[in-house]
This record gives structure tokens, C-alpha cells and sequence, in this order.
């Protein structure tokens, strides 16, 4: 597995990667995120241009379980892709000295084989290269592949006087389009060594 950052012809095949990955959610009775569009062009390219899209390409498999970030994560299936093929992306941004992972997909083929811990672990590197202390991020609390499995690779939940003003404005905004309707929390992983 390589990582790299995302191009421009990349981009649709993003979309195609966070369709897949929301499937899972209808085995949840989560039927509205499954079919819940994929992030737009233009905001994926916005990411792009920042800095702050990165895929996973398929390749030598790795160890581990498999998770992802939000709407469209990918946590079941097995199988062969072929080498170089874009199998998963993380986009994000810094918010209130914290990188914030806005999405991390992983597309069903290549999930259980720690694709998206790979990523995530790629995008605190890059948030330390700039000087950010935290990763955070917002997701389903009661999704296997999501908060739970974010707590096991380090993150633990924020208590809302814990927020910062920018989570608290992604938070209203994910509330707006309805994603409270499934319990969501905020979650942190400390990458500085001291206290957050």
C-alpha cells in the first residue's frame, strides 16, 4: 500500500470509493447515509488544493482492523484489487490548532487490512510536520467501525465543554443535515505527548 496525495483525476474515483463505503451502513437500518451523496468535486478539489487529500493505493496488504471516519467508512469485505488502484482517501483540515479529519473512506474490498489506520497515521504526521498538536474528528457513536473503533486506535470522546468553536460550528452544521438523528461525538487523539 502506497499513500499519496490525491490529483485531480482522482477525484471521481473518490466519489465512487465513499458510495461504496457507505453501503455497510444499510446492514444498520442507516439507510440515509448509504444513500447519502459523496463529498462534491469542488469541495474534494478544495481539500486537494490545500494540501489535505491523501489516498491509499492498493498494493502489499497490511495488518489490521479496518475502520474509517464519518458517513462513508468502509469496514467489511475482503478480496484482491489491483496494484496502484485507489482503495481508500483521508481529507481534512486544520481547526483550532487540531487537524480535523473531515472524511476517511475505505471501499469495502480492502477493508480489515489497515488501510484506514494507515491514513490516519499519515495524517498525523502531516499535521505534526505543521505544527498541530491533535487530531479530532466527528462520528457515529454506535457504528463498530466508527467511534469504537477510533477509541482502539487512540481517540477518546470530547465532553462538549471540551469543544472548541470550530467543532462546535461542524457539529451545528452536521446536526443541520441531520446526522443526529444516530448519537455522534467529537473525538480527539493527542499527538503532542502533553496534555490537550
Amino acid at each position: 500500500m502506497r499513500i499519496r496525495p490525491a490529483t485531480p483525476a482522482d477525484l471521481p474515483l473518490l466519489q465512487d470509493i465513499e458510495r461504496a463505503a457507505g453501503e455497510p451502513f444499510r446492514t444498520l437500518g442507516m439507510t440515509e447515509i448509504a444513500d447519502d451523496e459523496p463529498p462534491a468535486l469542488e469541495l474534494l478539489e478544495r481539500f486537494r488544493e490545500a494540501g489535505h487529500a491523501w489516498i491509499a493505493e492498493s498494493g502489499a496488504e497490511s495488518e489490521g482492523d479496518e475502520g474509517e471516519g464519518d458517513e462513508g467508512e468502509g469496514d467489511e469485505g475482503e478480496g484482491d484489487s489491483d496494484a496502484g488502484r485507489p482503495v481508500a482517501y483521508l481529507i481534512g483540515e486544520p481547526v483550532d490548532g487540531a487537524f480535523h479529519i473531515e472524511q476517511v473512506s475505505v471501499h469495502p474490498d480492502a477493508a480489515h487490512r489497515g488501510v484506514g489506520r494507515t491514513l490516519i497515521a499519515y495524517a498525523a504526521d502531516r499535521a505534526r510536520d505543521q505544527g498541530l498538536t491533535g487530531l479530532t474528528l466527528t462520528t457515529f457513536t454506535e457504528v463498530p467501525w466508527n467511534a469504537p473503533y477510533y477509541e482502539r486506535i487512540g481517540f477518546r470522546p470530547l465532553t462538549d465543554p471540551e469543544l472548541t468553536p470550530g467543532l462546535r460550528k461542524i457539529r451545528a452544521t452536521e446536526s443541520e443535515h441531520g446526522l443526529d438523528r444516530w448519537p455522534r461525538v467529537c473525538m480527539y487523539k493527542n499527538l503532542s505527548g502533553s496534555a490537550p
